[in-house]
C-alpha cells in the first residue's frame, strides 16, 4: 500500500484519445472547468488537465486526464503518453462516421503500448460525443452489441455543448478505476505531475454532418 493510499487520496491517469475534432478537449474543459466554448485549440501533442473527486468519506481522487492530440495515433510519442494510464476514454464524433471508423485503431494502439500490472487490458469507456447535433440518432443496440464485442466497459451520448451524460460517465469509469485498483497493483503517476504543451492554433467546430454506422 502507497503513502497515497494511507491518506486517503489516490492519483490516477486516464487518456483520453479519438480522431481530430471529436471534442475530446471540450469534454474534458466541461468535465474539469465547468464551462464550454464553441472555439478549441488545436491540441498538439499532449496536453493535461486535473480533476479532483471526493470519492466518498474517506478517500478522495486525483484523476489526471491526458488529452491526447488525434494525430497523435501514426506517431511515436503515444507510448509515452500512455504511460501508468489505469483507464482510457476513446471518443468519437456521432456526426462523423470516419471518427467511428477509428475507434477500434485507437483502442489497438492503447492495448499494444499499455497494459495493468497483471497484463490485462486497461479498461476503455467509448463516447458518442456531439449528441446535440440536431437529426443525428445513435443506435443505442448497435453500440451496446459494439461494445460487448470489442471490450469497452460502457459507452454514453455526450455533449460539451450541453452538459449531457459527462458526469455519469465520468462516474462510471471512476468505480472501474476503483475496483480495478483493488485488485491489481496499479502503476501510479507522480503527483505532481504535468505534462503541457502551449503550441496551440485556435480553431473553430465546423458544421458537419453525416451517416455512419452506429448514428444517422
Amino acid at each position: 500500500m502507497t503513502s497515497q493510499e494511507d491518506d486517503g487520496h489516490q492519483t490516477y491517469k486516464v487518456i483520453v484519445i479519438g480522431d481530430y475534432a471529436v471534442g475530446k478537449t471540450s469534454l474534458i474543459r466541461r468535465y474539469t472547468d465547468g464551462f464550454f466554448t464553441p472555439s478549441y485549440k488545436l491540441t498538439i501533442g499532449v496536453d493535461f488537465a486535473v480533476k479532483l473527486i471526493k470519492y466518498d468519506d474517506d478517500t478522495s481522487i486525483t484523476l489526471q486526464l491526458w488529452d491526447v492530440a488525434g494525430h497523435e495515433r501514426f506517431g511515436t510519442m503515444t507510448s509515452v503518453y500512455y504511460k501508468y494510464a489505469i483507464a482510457c476514454i476513446v471518443v468519437f464524433d456521432v456526426s462523423r462516421d470516419t471518427t467511428f471508423e477509428a475507434v477500434k485503431k485507437w483502442q489497438d494502439d492503447v492495448n499494444s503500448k499499455v497494459s495493468l500490472a497483471n497484463d490485462q487490458p486497461i479498461p476503455m469507456i467509448l463516447l458518442a460525443n456531439k449528441c446535440d447535433i440536431p437529426g443525428i440518432t445513435v443506435d443505442t443496440e448497435f453500440l451496446d452489441d459494439y461494445c460487448k464485442k470489442n471490450n469497452f466497459i460502457g459507452w454514453f451520448k455526450t455533449s460539451a455543448a450541453t452538459d449531457t451524460n459527462i458526469d455519469q460517465a465520468m462516474r462510471f469509469l471512476t468505480q472501474h478505476i476503483v475496483e480495478v485498483a483493488k485488485t491489481t497493483n496499479v502503476r501510479r503517476p507522480k503527483e505532481d505531475a504535468t505534462f503541457k504543451l502551449d503550441t496551440e492554433k485556435e480553431q473553430t467546430d465546423p458544421p458537419e454532418k453525416s451517416s455512419s454506422s452506429c448514428c444517422n
